[in-house]
Formats: C-alpha cells, sequence, structure tokens
C-alpha cells in the first residue's frame, strides 16, 4: 500500500485514533472554534473524510470569549461495547469531560465532568472498571500523572486519585494514556514540551511488583 503524507489536510492536531467495526476513527483538537473536536473515518488508514463533530451543541462546551490557544485540548477518542468515547478538557476552565454516543454519525451526548485536574485525559477500560489519567500536579507540587478508577456512567470517581509517575524531570509531563496488552499495563507519555528538545518515554506495569519501569529493551 502506498501512502501519500499529509492523510489529511489543514489544521488537525492532536490526532486520537480507534478501531470499531472494521474502521477507523480521527478526532482531533478544535481549541476555541465550533463546532469542535472533528471526527474522521477510514477503511485504509490513508483515505479520511470527515464525518461530523462531537461538540456541537453549546451546552456541550463553554466557549464564550474564549482567548486564541484555549479551549478544548487533546481529545482521546475510545470504543467499548458498542459505545464511542471522546474525553477531552476545557482548558481555558481546567475542567475535564467526557462525551459519547452509539452512533458517530449523530448527535453526542451532554459532557459529564470528572474531579481529576491537569489535562490531556484519557480512558481505559479494563476487566470491568474504567481508569482515568490525566497529568496533574502530586502533593509536593511537583508534576505527575494521575490516575483514578471512575463510574463511566456518571463521572463519579471511586478512588482517590493517585500519582502513578513523575516523569525524567522534563518539562510539561503530559498526553498519558494507559494500555493493557497481555500481562502488562503501559503508560505511554509526552515529556519535553514542544518548544525546545522533546523526548518521551513508554512504561511499563506488571500487577506481581506493582511498579512501574523503563520500557524493556
Amino acid at each position: 500500500m502506498k501512502i501519500q503524507n499529509p492523510i489529511i489536510r489543514g489544521f488537525y492536531p492532536d490526532p486520537s485514533i480507534c478501531k470499531a467495526n472494521g474502521k477507523y476513527y480521527i478526532a482531533c483538537s478544535s481549541f476555541q472554534f465550533f463546532p469542535g473536536v472533528p471526527i474522521f473515518e477510514s477503511e485504509d488508514l490513508v483515505n479520511w473524510k470527515q464525518i461530523g463533530h462531537c461538540l456541537t451543541r453549546n451546552d456541550q462546551v463553554a466557549l464564550h470569549q474564549i482567548p486564541s490557544s484555549g479551549g478544548v485540548f487533546a481529545p482521546t477518542l475510545r470504543y467499548h461495547d458498542g459505545t464511542f468515547y471522546m474525553v477531552t478538557n476545557n482548558n481555558t476552565y481546567d475542567k475535564n469531560f467526557y462525551i459519547s454516543t452509539k452512533n458517530i454519525y449523530g448527535e453526542w451526548s451532554d459532557p459529564i465532568f470528572v474531579d481529576q485536574g491537569g489535562i490531556d485525559p484519557s480512558l481505559l477500560f479494563d476487566n470491568g472498571k474504567v481508569y482515568f489519567t490525566s497529568n496533574g500536579t502530586g502533593d509536593d507540587g511537583k508534576p505527575c500523572i494521575y490516575q483514578c478508577e471512575i463510574n463511566v456512567e456518571t463521572g463519579e470517581k471511586l478512588t482517590d486519585s493517585i500519582p502513578v509517575w513523575s516523569g525524567n524531570g522534563g518539562r510539561y509531563l503530559e498526553s498519558p494514556h494507559l494500555y493493557h496488552i497481555g500481562d502488562w499495563y503501559y503508560l505511554m507519555a509526552a515529556e519535553g514540551g514542544t518548544d525546545q528538545q522533546k523526548f518521551g518515554r513508554k512504561l511499563e506495569y506488571h500487577p506481581g511488583n506493582r511498579t512501574w519501569g523503563s520500557d524493556r529493551g
């Protein structure tokens, strides 16, 4: 297969991709613009078409007098048990929330807010539980990656927000995503920011030793 980049032309930053029902979907940041969080669909990861937006109603997102580069940042798109979830942050108001739909071509739900700070939120569905992950600040005042279990129907926190990693000392520890593959849990996060030197780190966790460590190999 010949791939020609860019696969999507224009202003579509922070892409998040998921697979559902034999097709692929991408959600992107929209910042202060409305409607918010454009959605694209593809059958081959090469040819994409826009099928709509997640945020199409004023009661879903507060964008009044939002400054340039404020508003909706870094969505994460997930699909679980017949439902699509889009979790994101209104950076201007420091509010993490998610919406959902069973019909990705139609309307999305009203927002459900989660009482956990930071930005770049993500969801993990794992063995009947749902984990909410974002960046934040620990009790010691240092940046960290937070995690809590939530009731996905209501957004209620079922556990406290616990720091799981404080980084390697680089700036802007952010964009965390948690995955469960085989016997291991993987935490992928960005560190270093977008203005100077950038680097990332993949971590892994095994329930047997209950600790996070550097990527193997």
